[in-house]
C-alpha cells in the first residue's frame, strides 16, 4: 500500500489529541489530516477531508461519538478512544474497528494500527484481471437480458459495499459484485479519476463542478440523477486532470 491513510482525531481535550498524534508518529502508514473538538466540528471535517480512519472519543460536550455516527455518513474505519470501558459493547455494535482505553499504550495502539492496515489492504486476487481500455466492452448479465457496455460509456462507478454500481452516460444503472478497488485498478487512469472514497468518475462525462463551501464540492456528470459529492482531499487531483 503506497498511499498513506488519512486520520481524523476527534476529542474535546486538546491534550488528548496531542498525545494521540504523538503516539501515531511512529506509524508512517497513517497521516493525521485533521482534528475536531466536538461532534459538530467533526461532521464538518469528515465532509471536508473524507478521512480513512477516525479516532473518536465517546463522551464529548453536546453530542457524543455515537450521536455523530448516527447522523453523519462515515466511510472511515472507526476506532473509539475513551477513558471508560462501559461503552465497549455498543462500540462494536456500530461496527467500530477497535476500542482503546485512555491512557493509550503504544503496544496496544500498534495492534490497532495493524488491524487498520490489514482491513485497508485490498485482497490480492489469484490472477489479477488485465487493465481495461476505453474501447473495451463489459459483459453484464441481468435477470431479463444480457448487455455489453463500452468502457467509454461509463459515467461513474460508485461503491455499494462489496458491490459496485455502474452509471452510464444514458442514465442506466447496473449493480455488479466487484469492489471499487478493482475498478480503480483496471479503469484507464488517463480517463477515470477518484473523487471520493466511494466514487470514480469518467473525466469525459464531467459537466460542471460546484463548490459547497467547507462541505466540499458537487460534481455533475452525465447520466447521474444527482450531483456526486467530492471531498476537498480529492479536489486538487481532479483539478489537475481537467486543466
Amino acid at each position: 500500500m503506497s498511499a498513506k491513510l488519512g486520520v481524523l482525531l476527534v476529542d474535546d481535550e486538546r491534550l488528548a489529541r496531542n498525545e494521540l498524534r504523538k503516539l501515531l508518529k511512529p506509524h508512517p502508514e497513517l497521516e493525521v489530516v485533521g482534528e475536531a473538538a466536538d461532534a459538530d466540528e467533526a461532521a464538518q471535517r469528515i465532509a471536508e477531508l473524507d478521512p480513512d480512519v477516525l479516532f473518536l472519543d465517546v463522551q464529548m460536550p453536546g453530542a457524543s461519538g455515537f450521536d455523530l455516527l448516527s447522523r453523519v455518513e462515515v466511510r472511515a474505519q472507526v476506532v473509539f478512544v475513551t477513558a471508560y470501558d462501559a461503552h465497549a459493547l455498543r462500540a462494536f455494535e456500530v461496527n467500530a474497528l477497535d476500542y482503546l482505553l485512555k491512557p493509550v499504550h503504544p503496544q496496544r495502539l500498534r495492534a490497532t494500527v495493524d488491524r487498520v492496515l490489514q482491513r485497508a489492504m485490498p485482497a490480492t486476487p489469484v490472477e489479477a484481471p488485465r487493465p481495461l481500455a476505453l474501447d473495451d466492452h463489459l459483459f453484464l448479465s441481468g435477470e431479463r437480458r444480457v448487455r455489453f457496455i463500452q468502457v467509454s460509456d461509463l459515467s461513474a462507478v460508485c461503491s455499494a459495499g462489496d458491490y459496485s454500481e455502474l452509471v452510464t452516460r444514458d442514465g442506466q444503472r447496473h449493480l455488479l459484485p466487484r469492489p471499487l478497488s478493482e475498478w480503480e485498478a483496471r479503469l484507464p487512469e488517463k480517463h477515470f479519476v477518484r473523487i471520493h472514497r466511494g466514487t470514480i468518475i469518467n473525466l469525459g462525462c464531467v459537466e460542471r463542478v460546484e463548490s459547497e463551501g467547507d462541505e466540499g464540492f458537487r460534481v455533475h456528470v452525465r447520466g447521474a440523477e444527482a450531483p456526486l459529492s467530492m471531498s476537498r482531499r480529492y479536489a486538487a487531483r481532479l483539478k489537475s486532470r481537467l486543466t
